[in-house]
């Protein structure tokens, strides 16, 4: 692909970024429960993760009919890129899933709670709005906050938020040791674990190598010069990564609680 970066300008966040992590939720995380437990909140942020980029695609590239060329090609290209992998990656074994799909494959058998994001996908195939499905009192703590927090840029038109969100607030900031972990279940119990180490895999590999920097690069394209859609898109990204610590914070009570309720857990 051509030049996608029309300026050199930045988007701090390396504080909030250090503080995910080095959460302690992550040191919680050392069994299969707790990460059962965990897996139960963050399939939402793997939910309003393809939120952010429907909205998006809405706004960069052209999906109505008639179908009319958008301003910016490259824009449209770097968003269609995204699109293919995280809607229709390959999937183990053959064939294509988006993420969200193969986390909820990865979900049945490892055996964490697939309940709550089940009742939410069934009340909105249902026709409930989706504000009224988020009050549901099944949905783990701290889930509602934060989706949220996701509907409102991704619902706010403002494109630049929405790719700040998107670029800066997602997938590529769990650590290794998170990674780490996952590899040890998987080569202890393959047909438990293994789908979920090969989300992880592709999910990551494709933000670090691939959708990090083109989500970057959108946002640049979209910023241009203007040092006021800059702050804006700071002020976003940091918006998001707060939500995101505090969605962690409220994880790690569920986890802790667990724990306090069951005796210590075993770990690995």
């Amino acid at each position: 692909m051509g030049s996608v970066s029309p300026t050199n300008r930045e988007i701090n966040t390396t504080e909030l970024v250090k503080r995910l992590m080095s959460h302690p939720l992550y040191d919680e995380l050392r069994d299969e429960e707790s990460l059962r437990i965990f897996m139960r909140s963050h399939v939402f942020c793997v939910w309003d993760f393809q939120c952010l980029l429907k909205a998006l695609q809405r706004l960069v590239t052209c999906v109505e009919v008639p179908w009319l060329p958008t301003a910016d090609p490259e824009a449209r290209r770097l968003v269609n890129e995204i699109v293919l992998d995280e809607e229709s990656d390959e999937a183990p074994g053959g064939g294509h899933l988006s993420h969200f799909e193969l986390y909820l494959q990865a979900m049945e058998e490892c055996g964490a709670d697939e309940g709550p994001i089940r009742v939410f996908l069934g009340d909105l195939r249902g026709g409930m709005h989706l504000r009224e499905a988020l009050t549901r009192p099944a949905l783990p703590s701290g889930v509602a906050a934060f989706v949220q927090t996701t509907l409102a840029v991704a619902e706010s038109g403002h494109v630049h938020r929405i790719a700040a969100a998107f670029a800066y607030g997602r997938e590529e900031i769990i650590p290794d040791m998170f990674r780490h972990l996952v590899q040890r279940f998987a080569e202890t119990d393959p047909e438990r674990w293994s789908t979920f180490r090969f989300y992880l895999d592709r999910h990551i590999e494709h933000d670090a190598e691939k959708h990090g920097p083109f989500a970057r690069a959108l946002v640049s394209r979209l910023c241009r010069s203007e040092e006021s859609l800059w702050s804006e898109a700071e002020e976003m990204a940091r918006q998001s990564l707060a939500a995101r610590i505090r969605l962690w914070d409220d994880i790690l009570s569920s986890v802790v609680s667990a724990q306090e309720g069951h005796g210590r857990l075993t770990s690995v």
